[in-house]
């Protein structure tokens, strides 16, 4: 795999140091942390020296003296500790926060392109398994890893001071360490990465059962989609098993080389005492702060693989937030409906991103004034949803201009332009809370009669009212607990509380029965009254009553009239399809 072969570089670093830049807002509260943090390491470098000293002492009132001086410096050490843990806790938590918001803040404004090319489940890992590795990084490694840090230079200070001789002896095995410590990071990176990648494929899949489970249940696929889960989690483990035991190999010839450094320097330190060069109380104290060293060292072999796996998880949400976001913020002084709503498409090519060679629409010229329904009608493939797409910019055309009110699209604030517009889709799905939210999202903040009157001009009251919890009534994931006539009827009346200039709508009564169909239709005449209306029709009836009907055929328009103007062509595209469709009926 590509991600694999990728090495620790200073691109990587970078990478991963970008994230400290959370840190910032929370620069002086991490400041004060970092200060306990630096008084409760020196505390407890001062224990191996005062114990020497109480060795070395010959009177009982200078060891009881020491003694209390110790207890003084013990009580210190855990007022500075308690407060170094309190404050990295609440800086790691806040960050952390932040960290979560500025992720989603990316995820929610990246355009739909983004969207084509990820699964839902590998992005909602994102915020989640990644970023719950990098809580414990900010939580307690990177504190732990300064601490052990400080410990070492500290230690390694107070060694010199005893003696040299001693301490280069002792810092002679540093070098091998650290050279197989660069060996073994760069294996655990590479798993820990892959375990990451393959978590965020297992929560694919639950998000996708999930989503589509009536379908699972549809075709009897419990068992298929349980095998596909435990094969990638099965993955899971053995991945995670063997960065395991690369990271237990790791820390078993650390924990080896530093217990046979610190019985090598009890071996020297006797020599150099039975020489005299030093005395009993300094030995004893040097052996300490070997202790002390190599403990440090040895912790910070397993903070260092922790952190290594925190730069695998750093490079995969650096791509999201590395992604350039939409422009979703709003002008100064707007006011909202000044659209009239005209449209023209003025010779627009287009194709989607990901697919430069396929060609979408071409060379596609329209017209509709404000006011105006325009029916398109074509087989599936033909380029109709395309056209609502970018009339809603999700997307921007290669060739030729999209105007609106005879200004080009890409000259309006986005977020004021589709707040001029709504879409009912074929297939609602709705959020899974209340009936009143769901109505409510199409106006944030409206009244309760705003979303009574909304619903009552979608013919949703009808069935609204049969409800004992009436607009509390919650719809369950996705609008489950609704019927699709329901659902299509509160997507209508979100539409109508919104009352955009310009409304699209994909096809909603195609999956409707008769009854649901003939309500729906009604609540649909009401919202398209004074709107500039898009209307892709899959049942060629729906739009009789058309302005301008656009017949589409492999990207192009090849036909275009009224109701009366293409049925009149009888050996026309458009009258072939009612045919078709007739027959089909009938």
């Amino acid at each position: 795999m590509e991600e694999e072969s990728k090495k620790i570089d200073k691109k990587t670093w970078k990478k991963f140091g970008s994230l400290y830049t959370f840190l910032l807002p929370h620069k002086w509260i991490f400041s004060l942390g970092l200060l306990f943090l630096a008084l409760s390491s020196l505390t407890t470098l001062a224990f191996p020296l005062l114990l020497g000293r109480i060795f070395d002492e010959s009177t009982l009132e200078r060891i009881n003296d020491l003694g209390f001086i110790l207890l003084g410096i013990f009580l210190l050490n855990a007022i500075f500790s308690f407060f170094r843990i309190y404050i990295f806790e609440y800086v790691s938590q806040r960050t952390l926060a932040d960290m979560r918001q500025k992720t989603f803040s990316r995820l929610i404004t990246l355009p739909l392109t983004f969207f084509n090319e990820r699964r839902v489940g590998e992005l909602n890992s994102r915020l989640s398994a990644d970023l719950t590795l990098l809580q414990s990084v900010f939580t307690t490694t990177t504190a732990e890893f300064l601490r052990q840090i400080v410990t070492i230079l500290g230690g390694i200070v107070m060694l010199s001071f005893i003696s040299m001789r001693l301490t280069f002896f002792m810092l002679a095995l540093v070098p091998v360490i650290a050279i197989v410590a660069v060996i073994f990071g760069r294996f655990i990176r590479k798993l820990s990465k892959e375990t990451q990648q393959k978590i965020a494929d297992s929560n694919t899949i639950v998000e996708e059962s999930l989503q589509a489970i009536q379908s699972v249940k549809a075709f009897a696929n419990e068992y298929y989609e349980l095998n596909r889960y435990t094969g990638i989690t099965n993955d899971v483990v053995k991945v995670a098993m063997k960065a395991a035991a690369y990271r237990g190999a790791f820390v078993s010839f650390i924990i080896f080389g530093l217990f046979g450094s610190i019985i090598g320097v009890i071996w020297y330190g006797l020599i150099l005492k039975e020489s005299g060069v030093i005395s009993g109380g300094d030995l004893f104290s040097f052996v300490l702060y070997t202790v002390f060293v190599g403990a440090s060292i040895g912790g910070i072999a397993d903070l260092y693989s922790q952190i290594l796996k925190a730069v695998g998880a750093t490079e995969n949400l650096m791509e999201i937030l590395e992604e350039e976001g939409e422009d979703v913020s709003l002008s100064d002084g707007v006011i909202p409906n000044q659209l009239k709503g005209s449209i023209h498409f003025n010779k627009v090519d287009f194709h989607y991103p990901n697919r430069e060679d396929i060609e979408v629409l071409h060379d596609i010229e329209f017209k509709a004034n404000a006011g105006d329904v325009i029916g398109l009608a074509g087989a599936s493939g033909a380029g109709k949803s395309t056209i609502a797409s970018l009339i809603y910019r999700f997307y921007d055309v290669q060739k030729g201009e999209i105007l609106i009110d005879g200004k080009d699209i890409q000259s309006f604030n986005l977020t004021e332009l589709r707040r001029e517009m709504a879409i009912v889709p074929q297939e609602v799905i709705l959020f899974g809370g209340s009936i009143r939210e769901n109505i409510g999202y199409g106006k944030p903040g409206a009244s309760d009669e705003e979303i009574v009157q909304a619903a009552a001009k979608a013919n949703a009251m009808e069935f609204i009212d049969k409800f004992p919890e009436g607009l509390d009534t919650l719809v369950g994931e996705r609008g489950v607990q609704l019927s699709g006539g329901q659902r299509q009827r509160i997507a209508i009346a979100r539409a109508v509380l919104k009352n955009p200039s310009i409304l699209i709508l994909d096809e909603a009564t195609s999956a409707l029965d008769s009854e649901s169909e003939k309500l729906v239709q009604d609540a649909l005449q009401k919202l398209m009254s004074g709107r500039t209306s898009i209307v892709i029709a899959h049942r060629l009836s729906t739009i009789r009553n058309a302005n301008t009907i656009l017949v589409l055929k492999g990207g192009k328009i090849v036909e275009m009239g009224s109701w009366n103007e293409l049925t009149q062509e009888k050996k026309g595209v458009f009258q072939n399809m009612l045919e078709h469709q007739f027959e089909l009926k009938s």
